[in-house]
């Protein structure tokens, strides 16, 4: 193991070769020094070109880091993962073909990396399947032509399986926290676990390099063993960044990495307006002990809304990333939590979400068919990707999909309990068609599954192969505020009612007095 310079880990990476690089959302165990000092090499020498990225989450703040670094046009000729959002530098050059991107699911890649470091053939998977990472539809393509198969459809003992192919790395950026001097790495400040032990172990496998950025280096034997996240077996150089932050938005927060929990008034409450009232919409499906997974974007708020309601601590939380128990974070540091009881390896986490283990999932919604189809991916001109949104969404018992009604301008009033809208969004969000499938509501179905959809003036849910009206907001007229704006009409139900008024108020709604927790002794 040698110490080197981010530049000098830079000059390790050959055009035409193969990069996966680490980290989460908003700088979440990005090597930032690493990719920023090869997007420097490249704009003054025009070197490495025609790279293919993998990195398992989006990385980025959006703008101009994590991987916007290397979205400089012939230095990047194919990209493989889960969300471009984070990037958006990338977007437009998948649409305009530019680039061959794929945003296959997270937990796909995930997992993908250990079976990639067994050396066996791949990921076998029903994840995905009737979505448009099945190759009966897109394959997962975002842009580009294939070149190569990443996925395939096969049967075992007369069943649809997906298997997801495994793919050549020839250097992996890595990122922890300490160094040893051998090369041993621990994650003590880190803000998510990741994959780093999987990737080592498929790249070194592979015969590639692994380069692992660090804030600070230890002497040889005084890192605690069982803080050795990445062995120095398998990592080749070591770069010092000691001004690594643990997001791009924060320096860094002990109660991110764990070392303390802090009071649930520390827990910020979410402004009272349509994202405020979904998620408590939302968390009234909340239940004692129940298992839930908090998704991105609108459900994010759903931990928010069960520390000031005072729930936290009877429920579970989880997310994609690795934390099981406490507060998913919302806004920037999304990705991260608080207070959480365990934290796994991401891989793990995948595999208990494929298995079942999520009671109940909450997650975001941006167009929805009459069939209860969901599409999050690609839509109005751009291209988001789906995270971990397949694997949640297709392995939970029940998915509660959230989101505002109408997009892109939507202005509310709240008034003695009832809802008005001010100013109706230009954008529908029930569509006769949907662009791509990130959720079948047919297949669900056909499974067990069950879902609800929650906006701020009703909430749907899918029943006998078509969306059903259950509630709508009290001041809200049927044909004016719903159908109006909807390309096709649900059915209704017998038993339509109103959404509890205490939603459209600025007070608690009372959640731990409510019919779920009140009946509940634990």
């Amino acid at each position: 193991m040698k110490f080197i310079t981010p530049a000098q880990a830079a000059e390790l990476v050959g055009s035409g070769g193969s990069l996966i690089a680490s980290g989460s959302g908003g700088g979440h165990a990005v090597p930032e020094a690493l990719l920023a000092a090869l997007g420097e090499r490249f704009r003054q020498s025009g070197a490495p070109s025609g790279l293919t990225l993998a990195h398992v989450v989006g990385i980025g703040d959006r703008a101009e880091r994590g991987a916007a670094h290397l979205a400089q046009p012939g230095m990047v000729r194919r990209l493989i993962t889960s969300a471009l959002v984070d990037a958006p530098a990338f977007i437009p050059m998948a649409m305009v073909n530019e680039i061959e991107a794929y945003t296959l699911p997270q937990g796909v890649l995930s997992q993908l990396m250990r079976e990639m470091a067994a050396g066996r053939p791949g990921l076998i998977t029903r994840t995905g399947l009737h979505t448009f990472v099945d190759p009966r539809q897109a394959g997962g393509l975002q842009g580009g032509t294939a070149t190569e198969k990443r996925v395939e459809l096969i049967q075992i003992d007369g069943q649809d399986w997906l298997r997801f192919l495994p793919f050549q790395i020839d250097v992996a950026f890595l990122r922890g926290t300490t160094a040893d001097e051998d090369g041993n790495i621990s994650m003590e400040q880190e803000a998510v676990p990741g994959e780093m032990l999987s990737t080592a172990q498929a790249v070194r496998r592979m015969g590639g390099k692994v380069i692992v950025q660090v804030k600070r280096v230890a002497r040889r034997g005084t890192l605690h063993a069982r803080d050795v996240r990445i062995p120095g077996i398998l990592v080749d150089h070591v770069a010092v960044a000691p001004d690594q932050r643990q997001t791009y938005a924060t320096d860094y927060d002990p109660s991110y990495a764990g070392e303390l929990r802090v009071p649930l008034d520390r827990i910020r409450p979410l402004p009272f307006g349509p994202r405020k009232i979904i998620a408590r919409r939302a968390a009234l499906e909340l239940r004692p002990n129940t298992i839930c997974n908090i998704g991105a974007g609108i459900s994010t708020g759903i931990s928010a809304v069960a520390a000031e309601e005072g729930v936290l601590d009877r429920i579970v939380l989880t997310n994609e990333q690795g934390f099981i128990g406490g507060a998913p974070l919302t806004g920037p540091d999304s990705g991260a939590a608080q207070n959480w009881a365990a934290m796994v390896d991401q891989p793990y986490q995948f595999d208990f979400y494929d298995g079942g283990g999520i009671d109940r999932a909450f997650l975001s919604f941006v167009e929805v068919n009459g069939q209860g189809d969901v599409n999050i991916s690609r839509f109005n001109g751009t291209i988001v990707g789906i995270g971990g949104f397949v694997n949640i969404s297709q392995n939970a018992k029940e998915t509660v999909f959230s989101g505002t009604f109408t997009a892109g301008g939507l202005e509310i009033a709240c008034e003695d309990g009832t809802l008005r809208i001010v100013s109706e969004g230009r954008h529908r969000k029930f569509r006769d068609t949907i662009q791509q499938v990130s959720y079948s509501g047919a297949f669900a179905t056909e499974e067990g599954r069950r879902a609800l959809f929650v906006t701020e003036r009703a909430v749907f849910r899918i029943a006998k192969g078509r969306l059903r009206l259950e509630e709508i907001a009290p001041g809200i007229d049927l044909e004016r505020d719903l159908f109006a704006h909807m390309d096709f009409r649900p059915e209704i139900s017998d038993k339509l009612s109103l959404m509890d008024p205490a939603l459209f108020s600025d007070a608690p709604i009372g959640l731990a007095q409510h019919t779920n927790f009140a009946n509940s002794s634990i």
